[in-house]
């Protein structure tokens, strides 16, 4: 599978990472997934600090995907909040509690994709 060009997917995933990053998640990584998932091209793992965080975390990266013109078609986990998973298609966001985050251990599993590292 070739990797192709999504740039207008590549920025969205950097600034969900920014976002991420200002409302205090930690061990924040954006994986490249072009070429090797036929599903997205990018994830973005979040590690959350409470329930409450996650949530305002998720509803504030849904307010910059409206600016952006970005459609989310999925949410899961919203209500429990120990994975929250936002799906943009072409960007998938995941924002875990820590317990969680060890479990499923998503850098494992795409230990092949590059990691990208947002400016600024």
């Amino acid at each position: 599978m070739a990797k192709r060009v999504n740039e207008k997917a590549k920025t969205f995933a950097l600034a969900v990472a920014r976002v991420a990053a200002e409302r205090h998640c930690s061990d924040i990584v954006v994986l490249d997934l072009r070429g090797k998932s036929p599903a997205t091209d990018f994830f973005v793992i979040a590690t959350g600090t409470s329930d409450r965080q996650m949530r305002a975390v998720a509803d504030e990266i849904c307010e910059q995907a409206k600016e952006q013109g970005q459609q989310r078609f999925g949410r899961a986990g919203y209500e429990q909040a120990r994975w929250i998973l936002l799906d943009f298609v072409d960007v998938v966001i995941h924002i875990f509690d820590s317990e969680y985050r060890e479990y499923y251990d998503l850098e494992l599993l795409w230990g092949d994709a590059e990691k990208l590292t947002p400016k600024g």
